[in-house]
């Protein structure tokens, strides 16, 4: 079970993330009269709704290696960590947002996507460590799958409801499945969201691991305009004991500094 849950949520992401730069209209003041209050009420009118990012712009601004301090970024996501919707399904459909932000996919149907997956550095085991724990030591890094998807019509606002609504309805657990291969979730907790973006959500998993190890597995996804970006995250030496690890926060910085 230990290898499902590791492969499984080494997909992964969280704790706080941007997506990318995209317009929106205001309104404008005007003079008194009734061309004041047309402007008025143009300014109180909704904006229009931010415009997609095509793949080739998702690009430029997902991350690299320059962007980074510390591990490395990986540009061509391997076809392991590609996982495509239709294979993931959920005991209850309400909860295929949280198993998708998990294996490192996306909700709804963006226009254009692109991947990026990180991997921090190995640590150095301490002087005189066992052999369990230079293990430990070496699996103590984090990984994440980070995904940029844009979306037309509003489609980036409903993929966010569709994840809270799901963080609330299924936090006492639920079990999903991929290629075969059934995840327990004993619980999902939300976290503090990260700033600077226009919606943000940052979520943790306890996974039903081996020995009766509740592994956990955090994610965070921000929205900016028509945009989101999921960043889903484990770290193998917390999946294995059950302990917690900080989330990466800086590559959601990194992420955040580069689309400005």
């Amino acid at each position: 079970m230990r290898r499902t849950v590791l492969r499984r949520a080494a997909v992964a992401a969280s704790a706080a993330a941007l997506a990318l730069l995209a317009t929106a209209c205001g309104g404008s003041s005007g003079d008194k009269g009734d061309d004041g209050r047309a402007a008025q009420a143009d300014k109180s009118a909704p904006a229009a709704p931010a415009k997609a990012l095509s793949a080739a712009d998702l690009e430029k601004a997902a991350l690299t290696q320059a962007d980074v301090k510390s591990g490395k970024v990986v540009t061509k996501v391997p076809a392991q960590d590609d996982i495509a919707q239709d294979k993931v399904t959920a005991d209850d459909p309400a909860c295929k947002p949280l198993a998708y932000l998990q294996v490192g996919s996306y909700v709804g149907k963006p226009a254009a996507t692109v991947k990026r997956s990180w991997a921090g550095d190995a640590k150095k085991p301490a002087a005189g460590a066992s052999a369990e724990e230079k293990m430990l030591a070496l699996a103590d890094r984090s990984k994440t799958v980070e995904t940029l998807a844009s979306y037309d019509d509003g489609g980036a606002e409903q993929a966010m409801k569709d994840l809270r609504a799901a963080a609330t309805k299924c936090a006492g657990g639920f079990s999903f499945t991929v290629d075969g291969e059934k995840t327990k979730v004993l619980k999902v907790t939300t976290g503090t969201a990260p700033e600077g973006a226009d919606e943000a959500v940052a979520l943790t998993w306890f996974v039903d691991a081996e020995e009766g190890v509740k592994a956990p597995v955090k994610g965070a996804v921000v929205r900016k305009g028509a945009t989101l970006a999921y960043f889903p995250v484990l770290n193998i030496a917390a999946a294995a004991t059950g302990k917690d690890f900080d989330f990466p926060t800086e590559i959601v910085d990194a992420q955040i500094a580069k689309l400005g």
